[in-house]
C-alpha cells in the first residue's frame, strides 16, 4: 500500500510538471521559467508535438492515469489485489519508454535540455522503480481452494 501513496505522490507531481509545461505551450503563461532558454528550444521544436497535440499534455494525462489507478489501488477492496500494481508498472514504463526517447531527441537532435522535462522523466523513473519495488513485495493472488 505505502508503494501505491508515493506513486500518488510522485504523479501528481509530475502531473503538475506537465500542466505547467502544457500552459506555457498553448499560450497561457509568459516566460518560461528555466533558466538558460534550454526549455524554450526544447519546446519550440518540432519534437514538442505529436500529432498535432503538445507532449506535455500525453503526460498529464499519464500521469493522471497513474494517479487514478494509485487511489483505486489505495481503496480496501483493492488493497490486497496486485491488478493495480501491475496497471503502474505498465503505464510507468511506457512513460520511461516514452521520455528516454524524448531525453535522447533533447541530446542527440535539439542539442538543448529542459530542465523541467528532465525533471519528468526523473519522476517517471521514480514511479517504475516504486511500482516495481511495490509487485516484488506483494503476495501473489491466491485463490482459495475448494473442499471437494
Amino acid at each position: 500500500m505505502k508503494h501505491r501513496m508515493a506513486t500518488a505522490v510522485l504523479s501528481l507531481v509530475g502531473f503538475f510538471v506537465s500542466l505547467y509545461l502544457w500552459l506555457w505551450k498553448v499560450g497561457l503563461l509568459g516566460t518560461i521559467a528555466c533558466g538558460d532558454g534550454g526549455c524554450e528550444t526544447v519546446q519550440l521544436s518540432e519534437y514538442a508535438q505529436f500529432l498535432g497535440v503538445p507532449v506535455a499534455f500525453y503526460g498529464m494525462i499519464g500521469y493522471l492515469a497513474l494517479i487514478v489507478v494509485s487511489f483505486v489501488g489505495l481503496q480496501p477492496r483493492w488493497a490486497d489485489r496486485r491488478g493495480p500494481t501491475v496497471a503502474l508498472v505498465a503505464i510507468a514504463a511506457l512513460g520511461v519508454a516514452i521520455s528516454g526517447y524524448l531525453t535522447y531527441l533533447e541530446a542527440a537532435v535539439i542539442h538543448a535540455w529542459c530542465r523541467w522535462c528532465v525533471v519528468s522523466a526523473i519522476l517517471i523513473a521514480a514511479v517504475l522503480i516504486v511500482a516495481l519495488v511495490g509487485l516484488s513485495t506483494m503476495r501473489p493472488n491466491v485463490t482459495p481452494k475448494s473442499i471437494a
